[in-house]
């Protein structure tokens, strides 16, 4: 259904919702805005008579009637508010936290207007979810790629595309053309999955290798995804399993909990204070940057110890958010605020043996620590 249809049935569904009288055909057509565009009579009958098929259809009770018992008396439309509402809608707290988690996932601007409104319908229902409690524990999807919105549309229409691809080590880009059919996001990578039809054959792209822009390339409605694909093992195949590295972080107690989830150690790490509490965690990445940032969503409540190289990827970006919200007179970084605890080298319950490793404890650490603190 296009956009401009979508928008047409939502605002007939409004007029008519908006009063509880019946509504002639000519009140219709002033109130909706698409049908006060018609450029005949016959025009506006036959596109008023297609949407009100396609409402019943979609099961809002829209009635027919009149307001007097006269027989010359024109007939008029309505929806029904009471067979329209829904009835009283209730979570138990796991799923309200699901709804909230399911809301926070997206950052991708276009994605996360949807969720935004559907939580919006919720709260306007009675029902109150409860996001404050999912801090900390929500994952980050993150789509970034310039390529991600019109991949994504071009597989709700079923549509094939063409884009520009540069081939790891290659030089230059080719031209592909490809049936998409799903979209996949693994270790901070998304990648498109389809069917390359320069190649007939299955291939899978990573979306930060799409240099240009994505044309459709086809009708909608014409690509068809086979029985039995299994669109994630065909990225598992297309990327290695092995990890880039292995980073050590010192994690405040009660916080980083997707970092915990996959940590190959978790041990005390000391206290700063008798009320900061933190572990030192050693976690495998696959990218470093997708890796940095992870790490650099936790605020204050992760700082990077080792590899330099993961800190430092960290640092720039906290002082770049830093430097996008400080004034004309306000420095970006600061030594003097925070102090990253002691490791003390215990053995940990979630270890196989123990683990050892410094916190930052020069001065230029010192700066580092409290601009790489994260989340």
């Amino acid at each position: 259904m296009s956009a401009r249809k979508t928008e047409r049935l939502l605002n007939l569904v409004i007029c008519l919702l908006a009063t509880s009288r019946y509504l002639t055909k000519a009140q219709i057509r002033r109130s909706v805005p698409q049908y006060a565009d018609c450029e005949s009579d016959d025009a506006f009958e036959r596109m008023f008579e297609r949407d009100k098929d396609e409402l019943r259809e979609m099961g809002v009770p829209l009635e027919t009637g009149s307001l007097h018992p006269w027989p010359d008396d024109e007939f008029g439309y309505r929806i029904d508010r009471n067979r329209y509402a829904l009835p009283e809608v209730s979570f138990a707290p796991d799923e309200m936290a699901v709804l909230g988690l399911a809301a926070r996932v997206w950052q991708q601007a276009s994605v996360a207007h949807a969720a935004s409104y559907a939580l919006l319908k919720l709260k306007a229902s009675g029902v109150e979810p409860d996001e404050s409690s999912l801090v900390g524990i929500e994952p980050q999807v993150r789509a970034a790629e310039p390529a991600f919105q019109p991949l994504w549309q071009a597989l709700c229409a079923r549509q094939p595309v063409t884009f520009p691809y540069r081939r790891s080590g290659a030089d230059h880009a080719t031209e592909r053309h490809v049936e998409p059919w799903g979209i996949v996001s693994r270790h901070g990578r998304w990648y498109l999955v389809g069917h390359d039809r320069d190649r007939d054959a299955t291939r899978v792209f990573r979306l930060s290798r799409i240099v240009g822009a994505v044309r459709r390339d086809g009708e909608p409605g014409t690509v068809e995804v086979p029985d039995g694909t299994d669109i994630r093992k065909q990225v598992m195949t297309f990327e290695p399993e092995a990890p880039q590295g292995v980073a050590t972080v010192l994690v405040r107690s009660g916080a980083g909990h997707g970092l915990r989830r996959r940590a190959l150690t978790i041990e005390p790490a000391g206290k700063s204070s008798p009320e900061d509490d933190w572990d030192v965690l050693t976690v495998r990445f696959w990218d470093e940057e997708s890796f940095a940032e992870e790490l650099a969503q936790y605020g204050d409540r992760v700082v990077v110890v080792e590899p330099v190289t993961v800190r430092n990827a960290v640092v720039r970006r906290l002082r770049d958010v830093a430097a996008a919200h400080s004034g004309p007179g306000d420095a970006a970084g600061g030594g003097d605020e925070g102090t990253a605890p002691p490791i003390n080298p215990q053995r940990s319950q979630h270890s196989h043996g123990s683990h050892r490793s410094m916190a930052p404890g020069s001065a230029e650490d010192a700066e580092a620590t409290a601009e790489v603190t994260v989340w």
